[in-house]
């Protein structure tokens, strides 16, 4: 996404939906993470975004310090502004809910992210299935193939071909949104021109893929980005 796209307004601490102030499940996650990164956002959002897990943070931002530092989801300046800057330019801005599989930061040991490791996705599996009960969104929006895999694990089906379900609603049993995976924000610019898409085709695939779930997503306007 450009840099000069407007910038979204993050998220505040009363927007949070905290499930488990101190959640100790994952000894390793307790030990690398300064906050547990919760979901945020109305409680009534069309559209659930997943993420992965959270980043380690950028300390010196002050306004887009990452989950780990902030203990909301989506709040990296790279990623946590792009994928709402996405949202808002299908005119979703105030009816998204972010969250993420993992709500804390793994740490590869060197001040780095790792992958969750299976145990970590399954033990955070119930506040991602709570998460998108108490809000109920009509959509369920994963970002990247480690967000999908999780969504899909819920009805313990395995994902195969992420690429191929990128902006292709999917309907899975016992969860009911539709879920539309898109790609990681992180990565969306290597792997956009692959799939065939440019910026604006993609933003224009993903605003009709709301439409037909019954979403009155608005069209991006042409330069905004």
């Amino acid at each position: 996404m450009s840099d000069a796209a407007p910038d979204p307004t993050p998220p505040t601490a009363d927007d949070t939906l905290v499930l488990d102030v101190d959640c100790q499940q994952c000894p390793a996650l307790v030990e690398s993470r300064d906050c547990i990164a919760w979901g945020n956002g109305p409680r009534d959002a069309a559209v659930l975004v997943v993420g992965e897990a959270p980043a380690a943070g950028d300390p010196d931002d002050s306004t887009w310090p990452g989950g780990n530092r902030s203990g909301l989801a989506y709040t990296s300046r790279h990623s946590g502004r792009r994928i709402r800057s996405l949202l808002a330019s299908v005119g979703l801005v105030d009816r998204a809910f972010y969250t993420n599989a993992v709500k804390c930061f793994p740490s590869d040991g060197e001040g780095s992210n790792r992958e969750p490791t299976a145990t970590e996705r399954a033990n955070c599996r119930s506040h991602l299935r709570r998460e998108i009960d108490l809000v109920a969104p009509t959509v369920v929006l994963p970002t990247g193939k480690h967000a999908t895999a999780s969504l899909f694990s819920l009805t313990d089906r395995e994902l195969d071909g992420f690429l191929d379900h990128v902006l292709d609603p999917v309907d899975l049993p016992a969860i009911d949104p539709v879920v539309i995976p898109l790609l990681h924000p992180s990565y969306a610019d290597v792997w956009r021109s692959r799939l065939g898409y440019d910026r604006e085709r993609y933003r224009e695939a993903l605003a009709t893929a709301l439409r037909d779930c019954g979403l009155d997503a608005t069209s991006p306007s042409p330069g905004r980005f």
